[in-house]
């Protein structure tokens, strides 16, 4: 067990390497098992992880990288990252599954998947900064080229949009990452990438630069680019392009997996590194939140095409969980760490029914579509489902997240709770008008009596979704429990001051 997590990111490369000499249809069975394995692995995983010591990273691996320097190839697993990894590797085969008919450079295409899972899981893993850096970087080449090279007719504009604006972001990360490490080296006296170690740099709250102290530029440099990520309002224009352009299988890690890493980020640097810089800036990460929900769901309901009307759902969903950060309570914060898991779920399965759908009628604009509940009843089913899941039904998934973002909110800040409200109204009625369109709606062509139900191997990717979606709607403890309790004694051990748990004010404006 003590390997386990270097497995978790070996295992995807080497089945990537196994794949070069393949042949196309080899090279897919090759991908698939390698996404087996890594299930395999996270169930061990799952096991393996103590609750008892979830605030501090477990099961860890380290090894000398540039020594000079104190910079290693390090991983450990926590109550942050744990929830994560067991989400990408359980999305990954869902992703293969998805792409299986892809005819254009099959063997690189299944390449890529396999190197983008690795630098996912080892980013999320990472324990040591410039180790977390140089694999946030390396996820930009494989999700690029799965945009640029297999995307839509407009796939090189989204690649292109996408990388910038991730980009730009890495830089100021990466000069975040050089202030905090050279003023630790100022204060102790040594050298180290450890992130645990650069969290007690005391930086100067002395204004040197328009007003703002070394501690804010520092949040600035590291929030800046986890919100391009996340990606939060108005920093998201690149998100509906990528998701429209990308093939199934891209959207689907990008949606389940990437974009949690932005909110990650905030969790694992951002907060402890500069609380009270936070606190300066907490009201404003809130007001752009509030109106990420409600735009979000605003720019969905006008959408004609069924993936983009998906994509600004993302945009709407992840609002609630940075909200659910600022609210800066135990409740807040929970809710914000599953609803990352239920998000990636949720959202995860409407972009592989989106994909099922466009392989058989080759349109997205619900114009096209209608009536399909007749001519596709499964499919119709599977739909209604995952949309119930994304509305947060109870009984399934989303409820619990979103009641818990919504219950920490409203003991910060009831003002920002009644708006975040508006938000879940919307998100319900953007997805009942899409199912009225899709499924119920008048039948737009001959073409739809013709099409065929679900496959095989569509089941094969939508019944493990449905599974885990059901499981944590109705018994959310078996990952709750896992956590341990322990988000409140993270916070309260990383960022003392922030007094995690007394329920901290939104600030609206004035401060906390």
């Amino acid at each position: 067990m003590s390997s386990i997590l270097f497995w978790l990111v070996a295992v995807p490369v080497l089945g990537s390497l196994i794949c070069i000499p393949l042949s196309d249809r080899y090279a897919r069975w090759a991908a698939l098992a390698t996404g087996v394995v890594g299930v395999v692995l996270a169930g061990l995983l799952y096991a393996a992880f103590d609750p008892a010591q979830a605030d501090r990273f477990q099961l860890a691996v380290e090894f000398p990288w540039i020594p000079a320097f104190g910079i290693r190839f390090a991983l450990g697993v926590d109550a942050l990252n744990f929830p994560l990894v067991l989400l990408s590797k359980l999305v990954l085969p869902v992703a293969l599954l998805a792409s299986w008919g892809e005819q254009r450079h099959a063997r690189a295409f299944m390449i890529c998947y396999l190197a983008l899972d690795a630098a996912m899981v080892g980013c999320l893993l990472a324990t040591d900064i410039f180790l977390f850096y140089v694999l946030w970087e390396a996820m930009l080449i494989p999700m690029l080229l799965l945009i640029g090279v297999w995307g839509s007719k407009e796939r090189v504009y989204a690649a292109v949009k996408f990388f910038l604006f991730t980009f730009a972001g890495s830089v100021l990360m990466l000069a975040a990452v050089l202030w905090v490490f050279v003023e630790h080296h100022a204060q102790i006296g040594a050298y180290t990438g450890d992130i645990a170690a650069l969290g007690s740099v005391v930086l100067s709250t002395t204004p040197v630069l328009y007003g703002l102290s070394p501690m804010d530029l520092v949040f600035l440099g590291f929030t800046l680019a986890f919100a391009v990520k996340v990606p939060l309002f108005p920093l998201h224009t690149w998100l509906p392009d990528a998701h429209v352009q990308a093939p199934t299988g891209g959207s689907i890690l990008l949606a389940a997996v990437l974009l949690k890493l932005g909110t990650y980020g905030l969790l694992r640097f951002s907060i402890p590194y500069a609380p009270l810089a936070f606190l300066k800036f907490q009201g404003a990460l809130s007001v752009l939140s509030v109106i990420g929900i409600v735009y979000g769901a605003w720019v969905a309901l006008a959408q004609t095409d069924m993936k983009r009307l998906i994509a600004y759902s993302s945009v709407s969903h992840l609002g609630f969980v940075v909200l659910g950060i600022c609210a800066l309570n135990t409740d807040g914060l929970t809710g914000a760490v599953l609803q990352m898991v239920n998000h990636g779920l949720s959202t995860g399965a409407l972009f592989l029914l989106v994909g099922i759908l466009y392989e058989r009628r080759h349109s997205r604009e619900l114009a096209d579509l209608g009536g399909l509940a007749e001519f596709m009843p499964k499919y119709a089913v599977f739909l209604v489902f995952i949309a119930c899941s994304s509305m947060a039904v109870p009984g399934l998934n989303g409820f619990v997240g979103e009641f818990l973002v919504l219950r920490g909110v409203f003991q910060a800040s009831p003002l920002f709770g009644v708006v975040a409200v508006t938000g879940v109204v919307f998100g319900a009625l953007y997805l009942l008008v899409m199912l009225r369109a899709v499924l119920f709606g008048p039948t737009a062509s001959s073409e739809n009596r013709a099409l065929s139900d679900l496959s095989l191997r569509d089941w094969a990717a939508l019944v493990p979704l449905c599974i885990f979606i059901v499981w944590l709607g109705i018994a959310p403890g078996a990952l709750l429990s896992r956590l341990g309790g322990s988000l409140d004694g993270y916070w309260r051990k990383a960022v003392p001051s922030l007094s995690i748990g007394a329920d901290v004010p939104l600030r609206e404006g004035g401060r906390s």
